[in-house]
């Protein structure tokens, strides 16, 4: 990559019970985060494994992973305010009715995979996110990294000021 544009280093985010189909996909997007690293358009990647769903009140919640995917998912809402933009294609809050514990309890329904990019350790996109009615997907940052284009989210809109 070129000066101007920094070489960010990759969060993706895959959930481990997968449905049909999703697997290949996750593949996929793993084996061409790879390509990206070997040819330096990127500075490497982690691939973190959660589950389909957090319920932030949760024991699960107060534990070290828990921690870690509320406070990332915290990260993201705000990047998301501040782009104005839509997480809803990445995560959704739930109710879920649990016959255990007789009782409905608040969840937070994870996405079959997500991706974050971060310069050094600033949150630079989302994805997939939402803008004006067009959902910018983990492929589309992608093709964008391979040949050196900031997210599009950077390009739309750039006479527009956010008071």
């Amino acid at each position: 990559m070129s000066d101007t544009n920094p070489t960010p280093h990759i969060e993706l985010y895959v959930r481990s019970m997968l449905p049909d189909g999703a697997h290949e996909r996750q593949e996929a997007v793993i084996d061409r985060l790879q390509t990206l690293d070997e040819n330096d358009h990127i500075d490497g990647f982690n691939v973190i494994v959660w589950g389909k769903q957090i319920a932030p009140q949760s024991a699960a919640a107060r534990t070290a992973e828990g921690k870690y995917i509320l406070n990332r998912v915290a990260e993201f809402k705000q990047w998301a305010l501040s782009h104005n933009v839509s997480l809803d294609s990445f995560y959704q809050d739930t109710t879920v009715d649990s016959e255990a514990a007789e009782s409905a309890y608040d969840a937070m329904a994870l996405p079959v995979m997500g991706l974050a990019e971060y310069d050094g350790n600033e949150l630079v996109h989302v994805a997939p996110c939402t803008k004006d009615d067009i959902v910018h997907t983990i492929m589309d940052r992608l093709d964008r990294l391979e040949v050196g284009q900031p997210p599009a989210l950077d390009q739309e809109g750039g006479d527009v000021s956010v008071v």
